[in-house]
This record gives structure tokens, C-alpha cells and sequence, in this order.
């Protein structure tokens, strides 16, 4: 049985949970997840047995010092709360954690408790993958639901993956199998630079969410950030043009592709973002293939500067567009 002694009643809760791993390319939505629990000050009040779901020889536990006493942390998903004020507030219930080693039925089962007794309206579950997209243009970010009318309420895709899935697509079904409303989103990040961090992808998750649950998230030092990230790799890839022209290529295949996109409702749905702020003041990995297999390289550390340096572009052709895993 859950008890959730000390929690207050929430108004209007959304859980929004994300996991480190298979479902977590470049750790961005992990870090989208600890980016609100940070931004909202968000107090822990609960924690899963990480004797249940974790195999502590792939997650290991960390000993560390406090006050020279030493303390073992374990490997488990964490619960939190945190409340968004404004003219309408309401409730986040925060879920960060690493994909399970087992028992992942049982894993879900216990989330949905916890989502039942804290009269969850909404599950969104944020997941990362890598995919064949340019790192100079704007995430690709999908929204998926199981959830015919969710998807026409809410803009979705109705989801019609089939392939191999990790603990985001799982949970989500076992959602819809509960009746509770379940959204994913996924961020898109160039297999080509996958290594964390990568607070673009994170960024646009955020913002994503942010039209999602009608929330005004602070960004804090996160567009900052992406900036940088994104000045850093143009000047990587810039030192190899075999990568620069590999990189041109993504970017035209996506040019052509989302034409349609550069006007209509994406500008619009932009314009609205900037309104909001300006008014509310300042404020191993799943593939787009959805197959298991090795992550594209990172940046290797090969240069005689010690720099990171582009790996070589594939020599064979790659799909044009990516499809998200559910």
C-alpha cells in the first residue's frame, strides 16, 4: 500500500518523468526533468526500492563523504513535488530515475499508485533518442500519445511505432492500459555529437512541455547554455569538412522536408511562446530507428590539441527522416 503522509493536496497534478539510459540520448531529458526540480525547489517524498528494479553490477552505488561519516547513495527513481504559481496554478509531480533493470510491470504498476493516490490528471513522459538531424537547426521534438482523442485534443501523433522499447514506452502503455492520460516526448539529437550534455535538446523540451501543460517554466541559464553548446560544436565540426559537408547535407534534407513548417502554425506557436515570456518576465541509446544498437559516435579526442574532435561522417546512406520511438 502507498501512504504519501506530509504531501498536500495538488491542484490540478501532471506527472512529468524521465529516465537516465536507453531512453535518455545526450542525458537531455533527464536533465529537463532535474532542470524544474532545481528551478522549483522540489522536495522528495518518495523513493522506489532499489532492490526491486536494479541490477547494482550496471548501476552501481556510490559511496561518498558527509562530515566524514560515509554514506552509500543506490540507484533508484525518485519522486518529488513541486507547486507552479501564477494565475493558475497547479502541481508537478516530478519522476527522475534510471530505466530499470527488472521487473518493469511492477515498476509501472508502482508509479500508477503513486499517480492514483496524488490524483494525477496527466502523465508526460520525456524521452531522447538519437536521429539523422543537423545540429544547427531546431530539435525535432514528437509528441505521442496511445490516446486517439488525447491525440486530437493535444495535437499528438497517435503512436504506431513497432519495434524494440525501453521503460518510457512501457510506462506509457501501461498508462494507457490504467486509463490515465499518457503523452511522450522526444527530443531528436545528431547522432553525430551524442554525447552529454546537450542543453539544446533539453531546452526544447522544456519549451515543448511548457505549450504542453499551458506552464510558464524558468529557463534560467539553459538558452545561454544552448547557445554555447551549439558555438562549440560548429567550431568542431568546422575543423573537419568532411563532417561540415556531411552536416550540410542533414541540413538541406531537413530544409526540404519541414518547408511546409516555416510558416502557419509553427510561427505561430513561437510568437505565443515570446509573448508569454515577454508578459511573465524572465523566467547506450534508442535510435529514430527505435532499434537497440550501438549510439552514433561521439566527438573522439584524437587531435594533437587534446581537443574533441568530429568522428568521420558514414560512408553508406542513412534514412532522411526520423521517427520516434513511442
Amino acid at each position: 500500500m502507498i501512504e504519501l503522509e506530509g504531501v498536500p493536496e495538488l491542484v490540478d497534478p501532471v506527472m512529468v518523468a524521465a529516465f537516465e539510459g536507453w531512453n535518455d540520448a545526450g542525458d537531455a531529458a533527464s536533465t529537463a526533468v532535474a532542470h524544474l526540480d532545481t528551478e522549483w525547489k522540489g522536495e522528495v517524498f518518495a523513493a522506489l526500492d532499489a532492490e526491486d528494479y536494479y541490477d547494482f553490477q550496471v548501476n552501481r552505488p556510490t559511496v561518498w563523504m558527509d562530515e566524514g561519516v560515509r554514506k552509500v547513495t543506490w540507484p533508484t527513481t525518485r519522486l518529488s513535488v513541486v507547486r507552479v504559481g501564477g494565475e493558475k496554478p497547479r502541481d508537478l509531480v516530478l519522476v527522475r530515475g534510471i530505466e530499470p533493470s527488472m521487473r518493469w510491470r511492477s515498476f509501472c504498476n508502482e508509479l500508477l499508485g503513486f499517480a492514483h493516490e496524488l490524483g494525477v490528471e496527466l502523465v508526460v513522459i520525456l524521452g531522447a533518442l538519437l536521429g539523422d538531424t543537423p545540429h544547427t537547426r531546431p530539435v525535432p521534438i514528437s509528441g505521442t500519445t496511445s490516446d486517439a482523442d488525447l491525440a486530437r485534443r493535444m495535437d499528438l501523433e497517435e503512436t504506431k511505432y513497432e519495434g524494440p522499447t525501453g521503460i518510457v514506452g512501457i510506462l506509457q502503455e501501461a498508462c494507457t492500459h490504467a486509463g490515465v492520460p499518457a503523452v511522450s516526448l522526444w527530443a531528436a539529437v545528431p547522432h553525430y555529437v551524442s554525447q552529454p550534455p546537450n542543453p539544446k535538446a533539453t531546452l526544447a523540451l522544456l519549451n515543448r512541455l511548457e505549450d504542453l501543460i499551458d506552464v510558464r517554466i524558468p529557463l534560467g541559464e539553459l538558452p545561454e547554455d544552448a547557445r554555447a553548446w551549439q558555438v562549440g560544436v560548429d567550431q568542431l565540426a568546422a575543423e573537419d569538412s568532411e563532417v561540415a559537408e556531411y552536416v550540410q547535407s542533414l541540413e538541406e534534407a531537413r530544409d526540404t522536408a519541414e518547408l511546409p513548417e516555416a510558416s502557419g502554425e509553427a510561427i505561430a506557436r513561437e510568437f505565443e511562446r515570446y509573448l508569454r515570456r515577454r508578459d511573465g518576465g524572465p523566467g547506450g541509446h534508442a535510435t529514430a530507428e527505435g532499434g537497440d544498437g550501438p549510439p552514433g559516435p561521439p566527438f573522439r579526442r584524437d587531435s594533437p590539441s587534446g581537443r574533441p574532435r568530429p568522428p568521420k561522417p558514414p560512408k553508406t546512406g542513412s534514412d532522411d527522416e526520423e521517427s520516434s520511438e513511442e
